[in-house]
């Protein structure tokens, strides 16, 4: 029974984590000195409100918070210290995995930091890995000690159960849709010798719609009068173009170097 209580809690941490990590990104997004255009944006790889990366993130603080106290270091400022160290360490792992997969699996970068300082194929970076020491700080000492008692009342509570089966029943068709969808991405993607950008294929799509003034939708961000097919076509023509350039691109590199030549 304990087992099953506290698997209960990981996925209510999951749950709770997805859903403020949505939240914080799509102000992030919205106040960002590159959104000139200050635009709503509906940000990861889901259609949904929800960023499951954070959900990991959170599940992640929440279980090396409470290892501290293995830590071998006497002076308690400097043990903490350690611990905000190891929490951006292992966030910036979960980052680089999930990347890396998404990569090689599915020809997509799902976030891009190739114009940031200090980064590792654009998918993580020393900027990015210290915001997760601050958050995870912030988590330390604002969230953790009443989290306990939060989960605890939430754990008890009729309710409980209905959104845990709630959340996760329609988590799980939002990935299936999002992976019927990202498999034609992928087909196009490895048809062209390319790994595409999944926000800025979408910020594509949201572009085209407000041009020829068609309906475009916030939450499901890849549904246009257009196909995707389309969709990835123009995306296509617009890194063609960047190629040309010499501007930022995601063709493998002979691909590229085809396209320079022509």
């Amino acid at each position: 029974m304990k087992i099953i209580y506290e698997l209960l809690i990981l996925m209510l941490l999951f749950s709770a984590g997805s859903l403020t990590g949505w939240t914080l990104e799509v102000f992030y997004r919205r106040f960002k000195l590159a959104n000139k255009e200050r635009v709503w944006i509906n940000p990861g790889f889901l259609s949904g409100p929800y960023l499951p990366l954070y959900g990991f993130g959170l599940t992640m603080l929440y279980l090396l918070a409470l290892t501290e106290r293995f830590i071998p270091i006497a002076d308690d400022m400097l043990r903490k210290g350690v611990l905000f160290v190891i929490m951006a360490l292992a966030m910036t792992i979960i980052e680089l995995i999930a990347g890396e997969l998404f990569i090689i699996r599915r020809h997509l970068k799902l976030w891009d930091y190739s114009q940031l300082k200090f980064n590792y194929k654009g998918i993580i970076c020393l900027r990015f890995s210290i915001y997760w020491a601050l958050l995870g700080a912030v988590y330390y000492f604002f969230i953790h000690p009443r989290i306990l008692t939060g989960l605890e009342w939430f754990s008890r509570n009729p309710l409980f159960s209905f959104f845990i089966g709630a959340f996760y029943g329609i988590l799980i068709m939002d990935l299936i849709n999002t992976f019927k969808l990202t498999a034609k991405i992928k087909t196009f993607a490895e048809e062209n010798k390319m790994v595409i950008r999944y926000e800025e294929l979408k910020r594509h799509i949201r572009n085209e719609a407000i041009a020829n003034r068609e309906i475009y939708r916030f939450m499901r961000s890849f549904e246009s009068e257009r196909s995707i097919k389309e969709s990835l076509k123009g995306y296509l023509k617009m890194q063609i173009e960047m190629a040309k350039l010499g501007n930022l691109n995601d063709f493998l590199d002979d691909a590229l170097q085809h396209m320079k030549k022509n």
